[in-house]
């Protein structure tokens, strides 16, 4: 027999209150991504979620970790003369789609775990060299023991340079030259496959008077392995955040505005609760007091019980179709988070706006990687260990030209299905994030906002999710009506459909590929199908467009036993999503 739906409240709002404030355990370190089965070899590679977006754990033959960039060398080098297909391959391997997989079971990944050291910071030219191996956080840190900042991040920290490079990872900014990291690279080493001419491996230097620079920004991993990165820094500085929400009737109209008006806005949206909360996020003087800190809530240590309670509630109002108890569940969630001010503390207690405090201490997080290794006590909400959350996550970026139009859709389907976001707010809303034009081939073309859209994924690839054609007609409206730039280190298979397309300077990309690794040793498959080298990205099979493997085109490919069907989209009729029929 069902609980009342009071009762179910009452549950809800403990887990939720749990789940928000049991941070001061210590959690769980992911475990490595890479697995083998003796010294090194006959190895598997997934990411932290323990699952690519087609389900599949990659093989390899061998993992190396290479402790200097003499051993970097000789591994490729070795890897070259024998023609084996390689990867680079992070600690934390935060990346959804599969960019890390080499082809087959022959393949070589290399780990830059060990390569992981400051070489050199700079004060008087404000420049830091890294391994690109090091963390985020660890960049950050060490910047500020220096006097200096890397303004612009992503708000995760458990990131390398060599991963986030890859995939053009970001902040949030429309001013100076951006959010994304790789606009502050001045100098950058990449070893490279070659020919016996070259020993079999090359490293090239390369500066910002160097037009391949502009290839090794956002690389994909495909040109070689990143050894060393040199960024540009800036003094350490003092800002101040305020969270302000409204009512989101003016949001398409208000958004260009307020990023050009404040340097580290962004704006995280609640639609089905019709609100949105600015995040007023601005640079102060150093003499202005405060000592803030923002350790996000979200990305805190929880406990592993707590977590399993919460997947558990979703999945079971996903299996009763209990749209209004999402509903409930995500203003329970929202409200804590708003009450605890998102986890930003002034001088060690969070009492009120603003919040001051130096950049480092403000412009990333992530202390649910501080840990003992006990992961049945405490984790990661998202280690793959556990049962915690599990889900899906696209994200794009849209030319603030036409965001207004973007936002007004969005509202439109909320006005037919009030309820259809619900889901997305228990993972705190859409995360709309600031980014600008860049040099890089594979960057941003325009200067646009990034929508990041996470929510629930079943473990069962056959299982239909809630309002599934709502979330699926606006992927497809911000990808292909509104064409839609995919983050590359995010996305389902079809965030990348014909995204190569998207890119003025993809062929220059695909030029300095070709001279870098001609024999595609740093290639698979799945890079070669993103790249438009080879088809097959999509996945036609029963059930693949639940999965985002493939854009419906019959019903087969929804779940017609379960009463979804292969129908037009609400509002974007060239939309094709899996619709329930009653």
């Amino acid at each position: 027999m069902l609980c009342s739906k009071k009762m179910r409240e009452q549950v809800v709002f403990k887990s939720t209150l749990i789940f928000l404030f049991i941070y001061s355990v210590i959690s769980t370190l992911p475990e490595d991504p890479i697995n083998c089965s003796s010294n090194n070899t006959n190895c598997t590679i997934t990411n932290t979620y323990g699952v690519f977006p087609d389900r599949s754990i990659c093989q390899a033959g061998e993992v190396m970790y290479p402790t200097t960039e003499e051993e970097l060398i000789s591994m490729v080098a070795s890897a070259s003369k024998n023609n084996i297909k390689m990867k680079a391959a992070t600690r934390f391997s935060h990346s959804i789609p599969k960019l890390v997989c080499p082809d087959g079971q022959n393949g070589l990944l290399i780990s830059t775990k060990n390569l992981n050291q400051i070489l050199k910071i700079d004060a008087e030219a404000m420049t830091m060299t890294v391994e690109s191996g090091i963390t985020l956080r660890q960049i950050i840190s060490e910047a500020a023991k220096a006097g200096l900042a890397l303004p612009y991040t992503p708000y995760w920290w458990g990131i390398t340079i060599g991963g986030l490079m890859a995939t053009g990872a970001h902040g949030s900014t429309l001013w100076g030259k951006g959010s994304a990291v790789h606009e502050y690279v001045v100098e950058l080493r990449i070893v490279s496959p070659a020919g016996p001419e070259d020993g079999y491996a090359k490293v090239r230097d390369l500066n910002e008077c160097d037009e391949d620079l502009n290839a090794a920004r956002v690389s994909l991993g495909v040109l070689g392995v990143i050894s060393q990165v040199t960024l540009k820094l800036e003094p350490l500085f003092k800002r101040s955040l305020t969270y302000l929400k409204k009512n989101d009737s003016d949001l398409g109209d208000e958004l260009i505005n307020f990023g050009r008006k404040h340097e580290f806005a962004d704006v995280t949206w609640y639609p089905s609760q019709k609100k949105a909360v600015y995040r007023i996020d601005d640079r102060v003087s150093l003499n202005k007091s405060g000592n803030g800190l923002y350790d996000f809530i979200p990305f805190r240590t929880t406990l592993s019980a707590e977590l399993a309670i919460g997947r558990s509630t979703e999945e079971f109002q996903e299996a009763i179709q209990d749209a209004n108890g999402k509903c409930v569940s995500a203003k329970l969630t929202t409200a804590t988070l708003e009450v605890a001010g998102y986890g930003l503390n002034n001088n060690g207690l969070f009492s009120g706006y603003p919040v001051v405090g130096f950049n480092n201490r403000m412009q990333s997080s992530g202390t649910c990687l501080d840990s003992l290794n006990d992961v049945k006590i405490t984790a990661c909400p998202w280690d793959s260990r556990i049962k915690g959350e599990f889900f899906h996550e696209t994200a794009f970026s849209i030319p603030l030209s036409v965001i207004k139009n973007f936002i007004e859709d969005v509202q439109k389907l909320v006005e037919l299905e009030p309820e259809a976001l619900c889901g997305l707010e228990l993972y705190n809303g859409i995360l709309m994030r600031y980014v600008t034009a860049s040099k890089a081939y594979l960057g941003k073309k325009d200067d646009a906002v990034d929508f990041d859209i996470t929510y629930y994924r079943s473990k069962d690839p056959l299982a239909p999710r809630l309002f599934e054609d709502i979330l699926e007609e606006i992927e497809q409206i911000g990808l292909f009506k509104y064409g839609g730039l995919p983050h590359w280190g995010k996305n389902r298979n079809i965030g990348f459909v014909e995204a190569i397309q998207k890119y003025q300077n993809a062929d220059k990309f695909l030029k300095v590929k070709e001279v870098y690794d001609p024999r595609g040793l740093f290639s698979s498959q799945w890079t070669d199908q993103v790249l438009g080298l080879k088809e097959g990205l999509t996945i036609s099979k029963d059930g693949c467009a639940l999965e985002g493997l493939c854009i419906c085109s019959q019903d087969s490919h929804c779940a017609p036993d379960k009463g979804y069907f292969c129908r037009p989209g609400r509002i974007y009729k060239e939309a094709r999503v899996c619709t329930l029929c009653t």
